[in-house]
């Protein structure tokens, strides 16, 4: 490791000469508070950002040890200290001029939820804080003065300001801790009451708009129906009521734009905790709830989807199915066998968002095309054995096909957003309106062997380039890509 004092002068060697040598500059050093590393340099001004991260012990940091004392406190302790740590950048971003990105000083950008990111992380020896610095430059000349400024001048300040317990708001750092606390307390509380979801009165769900995730102003408050309000007293914040979505099968209905799929929109991200003033801080959703959806054209590789589909007039094994161009219901098929592997307990599920013949078939269409005729078996047949035989509740928005109140276990009208429990008033209902007997075959859970098979070789042999016979001993080679991102 080498001192600030040498980096200076490393700055300063390298200063009016070529982009690459900013190179040199990879490596560790220490500051009087706090560790820099300068992970990866940049290839021009113009390229990513380079990557740089600082370390700060906890006893130099002087942060509470109750503050980081296990996996939710450490997330809740890290996400607030980006979100100070982005504050005091954005003061100083571009202060540094140049070419490019030169001057640039960046931090992953929060949302609305509290997440585990790798932009500040808590270990136990300190707080890690990765960020991104543009390495000035005029053309694609080195201007190190301005980067001197940026690690002497404008740095320090930052972090003196965003990671120092002394320089933050304590009463506003213990309220993060006190709600993430109570978050995770409803979170249990709904697994011991047999709960999928729980949605607090006065709870704010309208967004923005569809490009933001802040509440909007000025909207009516969720307010729970009597039949559905359950009381929790929390360890901080005390006594809340709210409504409490069973488990089973939720059936959410009402006229357009009446709030439906803004109540689904929460219950989905009701799997994150919510800072303070997001509106849904108390709405929360089982943690393995998944939000399904068709996906016309996405890739599927060896998904038993045989639940659903069978007897595909090409013949094709739908118990180990792959496919580069997966239509609506085979691909909301796969999405729901992958969630059965990937141990959801909670399937939400937008009407609109489906594939209308993966989710029902109406009794007119059973006459004109027959059983034995269509290989789609619709989920409203799969629902009931979902919850009972594998114990997966289902939260569905439904505005068009009134066949899903038959199987419902709890019916919720959305009425100018307010919450209408109309269980009992849809059963007697559906005395009036018979669904045709289920023709369904044998429950039986998908086969989960998810190592994903490679091509056999081929038995015609290949010319290569240069006509010559390739060897053919060899399968397909199986590639697989996963996206990171730095910072996030």
């Amino acid at each position: 490791m080498q001192s600030a004092i040498q980096l200076q002068e490393l700055l300063r060697s390298i200063n009016r000469k070529s982009y690459p040598a900013y190179k040199s500059l990879k490596g560790v050093y220490q500051f009087q508070k706090y560790i820099l590393a300068i992970d990866h340099v940049q290839g021009d001004p113009f390229a990513s950002p380079s990557h740089v991260s600082v370390k700060i012990s906890h006893k130099a940091a002087g942060f509470p040890a109750a503050y980081y004392k296990d996996h939710l406190t450490r997330i809740t302790l890290a996400d607030y200290l980006t979100r100070q740590f982005e504050q005091q950048v954005n003061r100083y971003t571009f202060r540094a001029k140049g070419s490019g990105k030169s001057g640039l000083i960046s931090v992953t950008k929060c949302g609305q939820e509290v997440l585990e990111r790798t932009a500040c992380e808590i270990t136990e020896q300190g707080i890690i804080a990765r960020f991104f610095v543009g390495f000035p430059a005029n053309g694609r000349t080195i201007n190190s003065g301005e980067l001197e400024k940026i690690f002497f001048e404008f740095l320090p300040v930052c972090v003196e300001k965003a990671f120092f317990y002394r320089n933050l708001s304590g009463k506003d750092l213990e309220n993060a801790i006190f709600l993430a606390e109570d978050q995770q307390f409803i979170r249990e509380e709904i697994s011991r009451r047999s709960l999928a979801a729980f949605v607090n009165d006065g709870a704010v769900l309208p967004r923005e708009s569809g490009i933001s995730s802040r509440p909007m102003k000025n909207c009516v408050d969720f307010s729970s129906p009597e039949s559905l309000r359950v009381t929790m007293e929390l360890p901080h914040k005390g006594r809340i009521t709210g409504m409490g979505i069973p488990k089973g099968i939720t059936l959410i209905v009402g006229g357009g734009y009446h709030g439906k799929s803004t109540l689904l929109n929460a219950l989905e991200l009701g799997v994150y905790n919510h800072i303070q003033g997001d509106g849904r801080e108390y709405v929360i959703t089982d943690s393995t709830a998944q939000k399904l959806r068709s996906e016309d054209g996405r890739f599927i590789k060896d998904v038993d989807i045989s639940l659903f589909i069978n007897d595909l007039p090409n013949k094709k094994d739908t118990s180990c199915f792959s496919t580069e161009d997966a239509s609506g219901s085979t691909s909301q098929a796969a999405g729901i066998v992958e969630g059965i592997e990937a141990g959801s307990h909670v399937f939400l599920l937008d009407e609109d968002t489906s594939a209308t013949n993966f989710m029902v078939r109406d009794a007119f269409m059973q006459r004109v095309i027959s059983r034995e005729k269509e290989p789609i078996t619709p989920f409203l047949e799969r629902a009931r054995d979902l919850y009972e035989k594998a114990g997966i509740s289902t939260i569905l928005v439904a505005g068009s096909s009134g066949a899903f109140f038959h199987i419902a276990d709890t019916v919720i009208q959305m009425d100018n957003y307010r919450p209408v429990d109309i269980t009992d008033k849809a059963r007697k209902l559906c005395g009036d309106y018979p669904l045709n007997e289920s023709t369904a075959s044998e429950f039986c859970l998908p086969h989960s062997h998810r190592i994903m098979s490679k091509a056999a070789p081929s038995k015609s042999p290949k010319k290569d380039y240069y006509g010559y016979f390739k060897p053919q001993d060899k399968p397909e080679r199986l590639k697989v890509k996963v996206s990171s991102f730095f910072g996030k």
